[in-house]
């Protein structure tokens, strides 16, 4: 029996728009990846002005690349300041950190990208947390213009990385005369602290040949009156 034609307009019309949803929604998923690979590359090289027009039309500001890395991350590590700012006001998370545990404002203080690291200070991130921290990266890495964005915003001195480190040692351990003096001028800092090899600041610099270093940490220790930090062996 021949299909009245009715029918057979209706089923038409539902293939031809079956095929324009399947075709639109195969270009708006082109799109939408295209926007994703856009958002990514445009907070690492820094285009504030493309990253911004994406943002508006929809990408979501705490876009994630495949290492785990926000935009805000991706922009901060590079050093890219406008397009920080740029993050910045949107609803980002700030104080997001990767699977290596490394927020925006740890990444811009190891790469010393000050001024990056001043403006998301400015908006409120955390130099406190579990594990590594900001002011470890900045002793580790000698960033001594930053000690003082850092301790203004509350770093605490005596944190502990999870080495057991303080600021103090990564400081003598590496050398830093400049962030050792800063650090030695706290009346906070502990200098008996130990870290998980025993070892105080001043052995640490020792051991790793900053004489000069550890002379200041002793030198400190004996005019705040303090005895020499109790030994620690550690056996295996």
């Amino acid at each position: 029996m021949p299909m009245p034609d009715t029918v057979f307009r209706r089923i038409a019309r539902r293939l031809v728009t079956a095929c324009a949803v399947g075709v639109l929604g195969s270009c708006a998923a082109t799109a939408l990846a295209g926007s994703y690979d856009d958002a990514l590359d445009s907070a690492r090289m820094g285009d504030a002005a493309e990253l911004v027009e994406l943002l508006n039309r929809g990408i979501d500001p705490n876009t994630v690349d495949p290492q785990g890395n926000t935009l805000l991350i991706l922009a901060a590590r590079e050093g890219q300041l406008e397009a920080v700012e740029a993050l910045l006001k949107y609803r980002v998370r700030i104080d997001y950190r990767n699977p290596a545990g490394d927020s925006a404002l740890m990444l811009a203080v190891l790469r010393g990208h000050d001024r990056v690291a001043r403006v998301l200070l400015k908006g409120g991130a955390q130099v406190n947390h579990d594990g590594w921290g900001p002011l470890h990266y900045a002793a580790f890495e000698g960033r001594e213009a930053l000690l003082e964005p850092l301790l203004a915003a509350g770093a605490d001195v005596n944190a502990r990385a999870p080495n057991q480190a303080t600021a103090l040692m990564l400081a003598a351990r590496n050398g830093h005369a400049g962030v050792v003096r800063r650090l030695l001028a706290l009346p906070q800092t502990d200098l008996n602290a130990l870290n998980e090899a025993g070892l105080s600041a001043d052995a640490w610099a020792t051991q790793n040949a900053n004489t000069d270093l550890a002379r200041l940490i002793q030198a400190e220790r004996q005019r705040r009156g303090l005895p020499a930090p109790a030994m620690r062996i550690i056996i295996e």
